[in-house]
């Protein structure tokens, strides 16, 4: 009886096309759940984080570290210049080169607070 040489060859290019099938959809899944974290989970991270944090992630690096100024304006003693309600409204809307939507609703509201505090 022949033995016929093609069909182990024929089983492992099977098995190799397969597997790299498998490998690639799951690399698009997570590829996708990295994508959605960051799009919405910087949300859920930054509503939990206090305004302080807040902050120092998204507005340190234009209004320095103690607020001090830079590329943005100072915002030392913004709360005597401005009321909560028109810091909440420049910080969702953006004004001049600062960019709307760095936060909003609560969070714009936690950070205008804070700011005011200061």
């Amino acid at each position: 009886m022949k033995r016929k040489p093609l069909i182990p060859f024929a089983l492992i290019a099977i098995i190799g096309i397969l597997t790299m099938i498998v490998i690639s959809s799951v690399g698009m899944n997570q590829e996708q759940a990295i994508e959605s974290q960051e799009e919405g989970g910087g949300e859920e991270q930054t509503a939990s984080a206090n305004p302080e944090e807040m902050y120092q992630n998204s507005c340190a690096s234009c209004h320095g570290g103690d607020l001090g100024g830079g590329v943005g304006p100072n915002l030392q003693g913004v709360g005597d210049r401005l009321s909560v309600d028109e810091i909440v409204s420049t910080i969702e809307n953006g004004q001049g080169q600062m960019p709307a939507g760095l936060y909003t609703g609560e969070e714009a509201q936690k950070v205008a607070e804070w700011l005011v505090e200061q």
